[in-house]
């Protein structure tokens, strides 16, 4: 295996990085630099410290990026209201630019000539790790372990740590039969009886909220500041990004809300089973749909979700960094200057309603949207004008003989 002078590995402390610490530092004679970044897993990242300590780790990186996740690549997503085939809200694929973007830095820091990570050769997260390091810097070098040893299995990888004295932790009790991953924004669950997309899931699977039918009977109410299309207070309380993310998190938990179960397709062709809790996040999309309902321009808003599907799947597919996406940020960014004030919304046994809306950027007008007298705000008999004008192709194409139906 060529030799490489220094590695930066993206090192979450658990069984599968460990073994790449080890296997980096035989396989490719490197010195190995970690990087963990907290992002809201709700776990402790401190306990990485001394694990790669153990494996010969002299520089360790670990770092608490819940702020920027939010406020930089949370926000900005749902300015654009992305949504990947109509359910998913890109949970993972928004926490893998922040951590290609670290681990390229790093590398620059510590004269790494190369990057690692933990993905499988199976997944979305290979593609938007690579893709975001080589966006930011092109000649790193790329190491991904899973396409390359043969250790493709818990029993193979176990062996390799009594082989090489890797110390594991065996947790007590039951062992959770899926793959999870979580950050601020959701928790994911794969595996299990989940790879049968017949099999319900099972209820003790999900973390992060109650059942539907089990939340109170009671709605519980809550009001929602925007300032240019980023949340920025709940019921009148001001707090930063990642404030607002976690209580919005434990609101919507409390009250049933966010759980997804789709079948997705994956950006290197398969289709995976998959399912997540997103309780902030649901509410933050409805929310923000609601105040860009009363602030946008008809048009602005209506080119704004057809533009929605390619910039969801840019993200998910890891083009965070490309070109094009940072292009469709700075239209999408211009359009939320008037995106300002309060949604109030109605949570009740897993339902989000939008229940009022109200901003001083409004272009609802109540004198003319009335049913009632509205003192000639609006001449209905200009509307037979507008409609024959809009009805003229039609009429001609119909005294050709074409049909219209």
């Amino acid at each position: 295996m060529a030799s490489v002078n220094k590695v930066v590995l993206a090192y979450s402390g658990g069984l599968d990085t460990s073994v790449i610490v080890k296997w980096l530092q035989e396989h490719y004679n490197s010195e190995v630099v970690t990087f963990t970044a907290d992002i809201g897993q709700g776990e402790e990242v401190e306990p990485a410290r001394s694990k790669a300590e153990a494996l010969g780790v002299k520089e360790i990186y670990i770092e608490d990026l819940r702020e920027e996740f939010v406020r930089d690549y949370v926000f900005p997503m749902f300015r654009a209201n992305a949504i990947y085939e109509g359910e998913y809200l890109l949970g993972t694929s928004i926490a893998r630019p922040l951590i290609a973007k670290r681990l390229v830095e790093i590398a620059a820091e510590t004269g790494a000539d190369a990057i690692s990570h933990g993905a499988t050769g199976k997944g979305n997260d290979q593609v938007r790790f690579e893709l975001g390091a080589y966006a930011l810097s092109p000649g790193i070098k790329v190491i991904a372990p899973w396409r390359e040893w043969d250790l493709l299995s818990r029993d193979k990888l176990m062996a390799y740590c009594e082989e090489h004295s890797i110390p594991v932790e065996m947790k007590r009790g039951k062992k959770s039969p899926y793959s999870m991953d979580a950050n601020l924004l959701h928790i994911s669950y794969e595996g299990g009886c989940l790879e049968d997309p017949w099999c319900e899931s099972e209820e003790e699977m999900w973390r992060w909220s109650v059942a539907p039918e089990a939340a109170p009977d009671q709605a519980r109410y809550i009001e929602l500041t925007y300032r240019a299309g980023d949340i920025v207070a709940i019921d009148g309380e001001q707090q930063t990004p990642a404030g607002v993310l976690t209580n919005l998190n434990r609101i919507g938990g409390e009250n049933g809300i966010g759980r997804l179960d789709i079948v997705e397709n994956r950006y290197v062709g398969m289709k995976s089973r998959g399912c997540y809790e997103t309780p902030g996040g649901t509410i933050m999309l409805r929310a923000h749909r609601a105040i860009e309902s009363i602030t946008l321009d008809r048009e602005v808003a209506h080119l704004k979700d057809e533009l929605m599907p390619r910039y969801a799947q840019l993200v998910y597919n890891g083009y965070w960094w490309a070109p094009e996406r940072l292009m469709l940020q700075t239209m999408i960014d211009q359009s939320q200057q008037c995106v300002n004030g309060v949604v109030r919304l109605k949570l009740y046994k897993g339902n989000v309603d939008v229940v009022g809306r109200k901003s001083d950027d409004s272009l609802f007008d109540e004198n003319i949207a009335t049913f009632d007298d509205d003192a000639g705000a609006y001449d209905q008999a200009d509307a037979a004008g507008f409609i024959k004008l809009n009805a003229l192709r039609l009429k001609i194409a119909a005294s050709r003989g074409r049909s219209n139906s």
